[in-house]
């Protein structure tokens, strides 16, 4: 790691309910010794981190405090969730030119002061806004990672463990490309335990395997929306999903893990950030990790990068 980078500081851009829950998370994980807020309105950080201080005694010895831009240079991990979030009715891709808009502004001022921590993006459309990061900043790619469908292989997860009734933790699945409508459910290297997923499921039980999976993914893939729908905001699970990275990275642990980032030829697809599994250390992405894909899944993944290539070629980054 380099010699200017503090291994046990974070830097949190934008305070709305994403970035502080994700913030309350960091401090209960007690990964950090140093936590800085930043965001447009100095009071709004200062208020958020006052209040997250204040949990402090009940967890370990940190420092958390708003901040400037400054305050990031020696940052492990930057994370950026600030913008607009997602309204009742709105889909992730939406959100494009007003948060786009918003990162023409933020980049510029992470990039000018030549950090050399990770850039880990969770504002939406994620997968867009960590390649217009990407381009904007400059950092090698390795170095800018989306939050991607880690929440939606989560959701996955949960949804086949309660299913099958069975812990989610022994459930082995990953969804893959866009987070948002066009993501991909990889069934094809699907398991429980090591026993492939059809064979566990009729261990349970169940036998209309076509049905299911069908169903689970329409549930997974409507989630938010159906979350957003009832309380305006999904903030806690994408909380936990940032902190489970944060922790990959902090750690060093090379754990594997479906984020957004650069693509060279994996299933198909090239010159496009999305989400496919890959080995997640202190520096970042280490390596992509290879998963079987039936035909199907591998022209809805091609499909899914045709969609967001073109949006991404439609911006204005000048």
């Amino acid at each position: 790691m380099n010699e200017y980078i503090n291994p046990r500081k974070v830097a949190m851009i934008g305070c709305g309910f994403v970035g502080s829950a994700s913030v309350f998370a960091l401090m209960q994980g007690g990964l950090f010794s140093e936590i800085v807020l930043i965001d447009a309105d100095m009071e709004k950080a200062r208020g958020e981190a006052m209040d997250i201080s204040h949990g402090i005694p009940f967890t370990r010895h940190m420092k958390i405090y708003a901040g400037t831009y400054d305050d990031i240079v020696d940052a492990h991990i930057i994370i950026i969730s600030a913008g607009a979030g997602q309204k009742p009715g709105e889909t992730r891709l939406d959100l494009v030119n007003k948060n786009v808009a918003i990162f023409k502004q933020i980049i510029p001022e992470i990039a000018k002061r030549r950090c050399e921590g990770v850039l880990l993006i969770v504002s939406n459309p994620v997968d867009i806004l960590t390649q217009v990061a990407l381009k904007l900043s400059g950092f090698p790619e390795h170095r800018v990672i989306g939050s991607g469908t880690v929440l939606d292989t989560a959701r996955l997860k949960y949804q086949l463990g309660e299913h099958l009734m069975v812990d989610s933790r022994s459930v082995h699945a990953f969804i893959i490309g866009e987070h948002g409508d066009s993501e991909v459910v990889a069934w094809s290297s699907a398991n429980v335990s090591g026993i492939e997923l059809d064979s566990f499921c009729e261990m349970r039980g169940h036998f209309c395997h076509e049905m299911a999976t069908a169903e689970i993914a329409e549930k997974v893939k409507n989630s938010a929306y159906e979350i957003i729908e009832r309380k305006r905001a999904t903030y806690y699970g994408i909380a936990i999903a940032v902190k489970r990275i944060c922790e990959a990275i902090a750690r060093d642990e090379k754990s594997i893990l479906p984020v957004s980032h650069m693509m060279h030829g994996q299933g198909g697809v090239d010159g496009v950030v999305l989400s496919m599994p890959a080995i997640v250390g202190s520096d970042g992405i280490e390596a992509d990790v290879p998963i079987a894909l039936d035909e199907a899944e591998r022209e809805k993944l091609q499909a899914s990068a045709e969609q967001l290539k073109k949006i991404f070629e439609g911006l204005d980054l000048n």
